[in-house]
């Protein structure tokens, strides 16, 4: 959907612009299918903060989501499209044959009255969800089962999706985005197409207030901070941090630092990195 701009009437509008939600349902998620949803504002089990720059924002409802589809052969209807505010994708209320309803993840260029199925084999069209073997090479997938069984795991933001480059033996390879070629169990399931809200990255929040609306807390410079408190801090006014790289907060390297555990076990299914970020 397009990104409106609204006119700026105030300071605070002046930059800001959202996604345009005029083909979306406009009440209230179907409260079966909604649960409360507990406020941890990034503390870990221990009540320690283990992520910073969180708290706060509007109360949230949680939609249960079917990442899984496991309904086989069973044909469905979207019934009404959603929006998601703990995601960036749209959400499709799918009705069942059978008369059951559940939340799934909505396809680009999703309608109301659209069919699809979940099965081993079936039609390739898009919202349609089948095995990766059965995919014809060169096709678009997200929500891709990481292992077989367990629901969607990979490409679930809105507007992405991966690329069916080959089957070959047990596994098939899918590339991502990011260019990283990866190998995936071919048993496993992938909705076909691309996922709804390409343009939600275009969004600018535009304020502070908007920004503690969604549970975004201030973030400040290391070199404003004294220096018990950020290895940048210190010094009298502007001065640059004084340190041959940038630090954490905590003392580590910051900036292109890789964070993926050596030597872990699935390194055997990654065939091809990720493209690095050409330096400008």
């Amino acid at each position: 959907m397009p990104v409106k701009i609204p006119k700026s009437n105030t300071a605070a509008r002046k930059n800001i612009s959202f996604v345009d939600h005029s083909g979306l349902h406009k009440g209230k998620p179907l409260r079966t299918l909604t649960r409360s949803a507990s406020r941890i504002s990034g503390r870990g089990s221990e009540g320690k903060i283990t992520i910073r720059h969180r708290g706060g924002g509007v109360k949230r409802t949680l939609r249960q989501v079917d990442f899984g589809q496991e309904k086989l052969g069973v044909t469905a209807k979207v019934e009404r499209l959603e929006y998601d505010p703990n995601r960036s994708a749209f959400l499709a209320l799918l009705l069942y044959s059978d008369g059951e309803r559940r939340y799934s993840l909505a396809w680009e260029g999703a309608k109301v009255g659209d069919s699809v199925v979940a099965t081993e084999k079936g039609l390739e069209k898009d919202g349609n969800r089948m095995q990766l073997q059965h995919v014809t090479p060169g096709l678009t997938v997200y929500n891709v089962e990481l292992k077989p069984g367990r629901g969607g795991k990979l490409f679930r933001a809105g507007g992405t999706g991966a690329i069916v480059m080959d089957v070959q033996g047990a596994y098939a390879q899918l590339k991502a985005p990011s260019g990283e070629i990866r190998l995936i169990p071919k048993e496993g399931y992938a909705t076909l197409g691309r996922a709804s809200n390409a343009d939600w990255w275009l969004m600018q929040v535009g304020s502070a207030g908007r920004s503690r609306r969604m549970g975004h807390r201030p973030v400040v410079r290391g070199k404003a901070q004294n220096p018990v408190d950020h290895p940048h801090g210190g010094g009298e006014g502007n001065q640059p941090i004084g340190l041959k790289y940038p630090k954490t907060k905590w003392g580590k390297h910051a900036h292109g630092v890789k964070t993926r555990k050596r030597g872990k076990y699935s390194d055997y299914l990654i065939l091809q990195r990720r493209n690095k970020k050409k330096e400008s």
